[in-house]
């Protein structure tokens, strides 16, 4: 199936309309202004309108006010913090919420670029699978002095990895997410190579060919360089599991429904390579996917085998299920190898993760606390949050094995997200610093800003993060 960044771009661009003739205003404040006399910030009909349907300006509501020819305008009722992008996001339930039409922003609080990008997260719908009609539009005039492709750049980026995560497994199979990078990649002219399964124990990848050479459909690793080689080298890696059964360690119905977003890691690190990309930050730009499908044929890997890695570690493999991670190895190793300046990893790593967060914190492993504090910060500002868990190096006794140098699971029920991130450390041996992300790559119930379904957690923090950290670029 194709996928094609540039058409993602054309449906966003929709969203903005270029001017504001006949627009309805939407008024934003702070919903204790409003709880204290909405009165004061509406016509006396108007004030009367909203005692009669009850409307308590609660933060994240919104009543559209009637007019003569229809709605005159909307209030929405913002939450009481300070203003932030993260505060902004609240604004991202309207377009699911508002009848067609087009809209523009007054008494907005905060930063209007903010806003924008909201309106434009929100909007996003799955919808390549439907023949109804096409969705009605709700636009929204673009406020003065922002930057409309900056804007649309990064909306652009979070709505192609949702719609990589969506995209059912037959329709996106580890060579079709290879190719939508791709894509992308020449979107940037940057250099992109793509190595399939034929060559991999050639090219010394034997864990990654372990976990996909039982699907008819061959893995592939995706490769992609960017950016002036006299800037400091920052790598992606993304897990690229396009359809995880759990192999021979077959997982239960239950928990295979959602399988096609074990890619999530790879649709994520895609997002932020996009986002860097398209902000011209002066880096030198590899991003790594490695995507596979973990099936079940005759020639399945199984519990018990035990492979020499990428690295020269020997590998026991404690349960098929945890496909993730040996893919992640391979990969990690040889994004290691020329010392980064930073590498991070993102990938649908562990249930156990979701155990301790939830679906809409995931955590991050990093020995540098420094960066752990900047990584925090920086995704409670941009309303992706993140919550630093640590490399608790006394837990790695449980990924001893008595046949080889490592079991790639813990012997132990406790900590599995954990002994997950202590196995991949492991295999990053040069670059200057590290960091993992144990992500869900869902949103299970629809949020502002975030509908249901696939979600790139993490890639907005990230890229607030690069972008602070290496200079805001051209």
């Amino acid at each position: 199936m194709t996928i094609s960044y540039e058409t993602i771009h054309d449906d966003i661009s929709e969203l903005l309309a270029p001017h504001g003739k006949g627009a309805i205003r939407i008024r934003a404040f702070p919903g204790a202004e409003l709880r204290d006399d909405f009165a004061r910030f509406v016509t006396p009909p108007q004030a009367a309108w909203l005692e009669a349907i009850g409307w308590k300006a609660k933060p994240g509501t919104h009543a559209l006010l009637p007019g003569e020819n229809g709605i005159a305008e909307v209030l929405f009722a913002l939450g009481d913090e300070k203003p932030s992008p993260a505060s902004a996001l609240a604004l991202g339930a309207l377009p699911a919420a508002l009848p067609e039409g087009t809209y523009e922003l007054s008494d907005f609080p905060g930063a209007p670029e903010d806003a924008v990008l909201a309106w434009l997260l929100g909007a996003y719908e799955f919808r390549r699978y439907f023949t109804r009609d096409p969705k009605p539009i709700r636009a929204l005039v673009l406020p003065e002095g922002v930057d409309r492709a900056a804007v649309i750049a990064r909306a652009q980026a979070v709505w192609f990895a949702r719609e990589l995560i969506n995209i059912p497994a037959n329709d996106l199979g580890p060579s079709d997410l290879a190719e939508a990078f791709a894509g992308m990649a020449r979107t940037f002219k940057a250099d992109v190579k793509i190595l399939r399964g034929a060559a991999f124990l050639e090219k010394n990848f034997p864990l990654l060919q372990s976990v996909g050479r039982a699907s008819t459909r061959e893995p592939c690793l995706a490769e992609l360089h960017w950016g002036n080689t006299k800037h400091p080298k920052v790598t992606l890696v993304g897990k690229g599991i396009c359809f995880d059964t759990g192999g021979l360690d077959i997982k239960p119905s239950s928990a295979m429904a959602l399988m096609k977003k074990d890619m999530g890691g790879a649709a994520s690190v895609i997002a932020l390579g996009a986002m860097i990309m398209a902000a011209r930050l002066p880096v030198r730009l590899r991003i790594l996917v490695p995507t596979a499908d973990n099936n079940i044929s005759g020639n399945a890997f199984r519990p018990g085998d035990i492979i020499r890695s990428r690295a020269g570690l020997t590998v026991e493999i404690g349960n098929t299920d945890a496909e993730g991670r040996l893919v992640l190895a391979d990969a990690l190793s040889y994004a290691d190898e020329d010392g980064p300046d930073l590498i991070v990893d993102m990938a649908t790593l562990t249930g156990a993760a979701r155990v301790a967060l939830g679906p809409d914190l995931p955590p991050f492993y990093t020995d540098d606390s420094a960066l752990a504090h900047t990584i925090y910060k920086a995704g409670a500002h941009v309303g992706d949050p993140l919550w630093r868990l640590p490399f608790w190096m006394p837990y790695d006794r449980d990924l001893k094995s008595k046949v080889a140098d490592v079991n790639h699971i813990s012997n132990s029920p406790f900590a599995g997200s954990i002994t997950a991130a202590l196995f991949l450390k492991r295999f990053v041996k040069n670059a200057k610093r590290y960091v993992h992300l144990d992500i869900f790559g869902w949103t299970p119930r629809a949020l502002p800003g975030k509908p249901m379904g696939g979600e790139p957690q993490g890639a907005r923090a990230m890229f607030e993060v690069i972008r602070n950290e290496y200079g805001r670029g051209a």
